[in-house]
């Protein structure tokens, strides 16, 4: 026990022991690169405003002047297309239609030619490669003339 009060006044005096005075400190005043961002957001937030502001007076501006610009062409124009009064056409002497003087244009006969590049196969074969007229029945007609125009002119 008496370990025990040696130590309570030891420790009562090492509480009694003031440690040296320090100077209050005096604080610095900061600069943060938020405070700084925020004042130059605010800054360029205005200036956006302010040139929409403009902008949209400009547009209101230009459409009043073209709103003016429109009534006063309208009014113009409607004292110039006064209805007036048109002068009576000349019924003294009628119209009455003659003849041409121009000759008359020459008919011409066509002229149908089918290449023989163009021909189908089977119009080139001749009418005697056949074996009989019942085949040659089964062409169409357009094949019987194309095959004649080719025998007589030799191309077969």
């Amino acid at each position: 026990m008496e370990e025990l009060l040696v130590e309570a006044e030891r420790a009562q005096q090492i509480c009694l022991i003031k440690p040296p005075v320090k100077k209050n400190t005096i604080p610095i005043d900061l600069k943060l690169h938020n405070d700084i961002r925020a004042v130059e957001r605010a800054r360029f937030a205005h200036q956006v405003a302010e040139k929409r502001r403009l902008i949209k007076q400009y547009k209101m501006e230009r459409e009043r002047q073209q709103k003016l610009e429109e009534q006063e062409e309208i009014k113009r124009l409607r004292k110039e297309l006064i209805p007036k009064a048109q002068l009576m056409p000349y019924f003294g002497r009628p119209f009455v239609p003659r003849r041409s003087e121009k000759r008359p244009t020459v008919p011409r006969e066509p002229k149908f030619c089918i290449p023989r590049h163009k021909t189908i196969r089977c119009c080139r074969m001749s009418c005697n490669d056949m074996s009989g007229p019942s085949q040659l029945q089964h062409l169409p007609s357009s094949v019987e003339k194309t095959e004649a125009l080719y025998k007589n002119r030799g191309l077969q």
